[in-house]
């Protein structure tokens, strides 16, 4: 039987979504996203945004396209009684659903090419692809090295949790990208690589998948390919970890005692469990129309997270029993890591860097536990930055998924004072 292509199975859904027929919605999601995206879930956030655009009148014409492997984005323009939205469908090669969006009418243009910020000077470095590690699941990476003279500092870039490239791409932006040709720019050397789970999907076996396996032994490879490099000065290599990068780079630092210093940008300290349960409830609490349907999905979402902290959870639990299908060796791992504590036993510098508007890692649940384990450390250095969002980009108000879609970059003060910070030890004065 000849599978629907992607905009069929998009076209269908959205027949769903105006016939009330949730449920079936829910039952096209993949098994491990159907506890988060409920029929009244996805019933409370269709009515609400009818509420806001009116009912829909007419399909604008709808094109698919690639986001990484093995996934397709399907962008639908909706035309309304009151308004226009974009209908964003991702499916997996299998049409399985894994993520659903209602966002404004400029979405629906196809993704538009990167181009640099205009704090990079593409002039003053170039660029190498490499290879890391070895054997079926080695993975592509880019190193930007800077064309001034002499040995220069390098950092190893860290993208956050899930399958990310390189430049950790998000729709149009390319946060990770930002950060080298900005750091490339200042003189540093930079490496960023694939996460293995980007570049080999299907290779990575999830009863062995760990936070460790994930970052570790890339990582370190990374840091000994730039040791070898004769414009590096091999004892000036940093660790640069965004998100859940940053969570894992104090457990890199215990196996790569090479490394010189860290940079975490906005990286868990709370359990990643509780973390997304709170994450969860900022989303409910941004539309309060859907916020009552959400509760007994995040009701649910908590009994899984005390399930993972609790003596019955073992290496045998099934991926279907637990938060998100996260297979459980992963959870193990994860649960028993405490990034403070390994942060507290290293003897290196360690630049915290940490958005106001952030809420994936915030002020409250993880600085706070990164500036209370780490204060007697007179090697730690600490930097809010009041509009940054967990992307670090500017903002106002509160922040939301939304504005991670629109065209931006990296703030710039944030790459100059890791370029200072990196070269000096010290960060530049506030304005």
């Amino acid at each position: 039987m000849t599978l629907p292509t992607p905009i069929q199975t998009s076209l269908r859904l959205l027949d769903m979504a105006l016939e009330s027929r949730f449920g079936e919605i829910q039952d096209a999601f993949a098994p491990q996203l159907r506890s988060l995206a409920s029929a009244d879930v996805l019933r409370a956030a269709w009515a609400s945004e009818i509420a806001k655009q009116g009912v829909v009148k007419s399909v604008g014409v709808p094109f698919s396209e690639s986001a990484g492997p093995g996934v397709i984005v399907v962008k639908v323009p909706l035309a309304c009684e009151k308004g226009a939205m974009t209908l964003i469908v991702s499916m997996t090669e299998s049409l399985d659903l894994v993520g659903l969006q209602l966002a404004t009418i400029t979405a629906a243009a196809p993704t538009a090419e990167w181009e640099p910020p205009n704090y990079v000077d593409e002039q003053v470095f170039d660029e190498r692809e490499i290879m890391l590690s070895s054997g079926l699941l080695a993975v592509p990476g880019t190193i930007s090295i800077p064309s001034s003279p002499g040995l220069k500092p390098a950092a190893v870039l860290l993208s956050g949790s899930g399958p990310n490239d390189r430049d950790e791409t998000l729709g149009r932006n390319k946060p990770l990208k930002d950060l080298a040709w900005g750091l490339a720019s200042h003189g540093v050397v930079t490496l960023r690589f694939d996460k293995v789970s980007y570049a080999h999907p299907k290779g990575v076996k999830s009863q062995d998948f760990t936070l460790f396996t994930e970052y570790v032994p890339d990582t370190v490879a990374a840091v000994r390919l730039l040791e070898e490099l004769p414009e590096v000065d091999a004892k000036r290599i940093f660790l640069i970890g965004h998100s859940l990068g940053g969570t894992v780079a104090p457990r890199i630092a215990t196996k790569e005692p090479s490394i010189a210093g860290l940079v975490i940008l906005a990286g868990g300290a709370q359990p990643l469990h509780w973390a997304i349960i709170r994450q969860l409830r900022y989303l409910a609490s941004l539309d309060p129309a859907s916020a009552k349907a959400a509760q007994s999905t995040i009701d649910a979402l908590v009994e899984q997270a005390v399930f993972i902290d609790s003596p019955d959870f073992s290496a045998l639990t099934s991926s279907t029993d637990l938060l998100l299908g996260i297979p459980a060796q992963y959870w193990l791992d994860l649960r028993d890591y405490d990034p403070v504590a390994f942060a507290k036993e290293l003897q290196m510098p360690i630049l915290v860097l940490q958005g106001a508007r952030d809420y994936q890692a915030t002020e409250a649940d993880d600085l706070s536990l990164w500036s209370a384990g780490l204060a007697a450390q007179s090697e730690v250095t600490f930097r809010i930055y009041p509009t940054d969002n967990h992307l670090f980009f500017r903002g106002t108000g509160p922040s939301t998924p939304a504005e991670y879609e629109p065209a931006q970059h990296m703030d710039r003060s944030v790459i100059a004072d890791i370029a200072a910070w990196i070269f000096t030890g010290t960060l530049p004065s506030l304005p």
